[in-house]
């Protein structure tokens, strides 16, 4: 695995953003986009995907992390059951409703895999900011 030192580095946060604005394309959408509720659910789904991940990355130990990526996964499965139902409500096309899916699918996929992997770490403190020197003056 390639180092990793920023949460952008990260190819399932890449995905989920990739994710989040393909969310957006299809809930612009006339018919979609009368439905308030359910285009503003789908969104913040997709949004907390990604913030969740960034979250996560940002947080201080290594449970923390798997613990946001945790719920990132989670919320790619809840994004996914919208998704049927933005198809079965004619909000999206097939098309659209099997790509975005697709990467939902792929996001969950990831996510399993990268805590799978977080779990065979050692349990370790996660602060680090090598590089910032702080002044305190009186």
């Amino acid at each position: 695995m390639p180092k990793v030192e920023r949460f952008e580095d990260l190819e399932v946060w890449k995905n989920a953003r990739k994710l989040a604005n393909m969310v957006y394309r299809v809930t612009q959408n006339e018919r979609f986009s009368k439905d308030f509720g359910l285009k503003d659910q789908v969104r913040r789904a997709a949004v907390s995907i990604l913030s969740n991940i960034a979250e996560g990355f940002e947080s201080q130990s290594q449970k923390m992390f798997v613990d946001y990526l945790g719920r990132a996964k989670a919320l790619a499965g809840e994004l996914r059951a919208q998704l049927y139902l933005s198809l079965d409500l004619k909000y999206a096309s097939q098309d659209e409703y099997s790509e975005t899916n697709e990467l939902a699918l792929t996001c969950s996929k990831q996510l399993a895999r990268f805590i799978q992997y977080l779990r065979t770490q050692p349990t370790s403190f996660r602060v680090n900011e090598e590089e910032v020197k702080y002044h305190v003056s009186d």
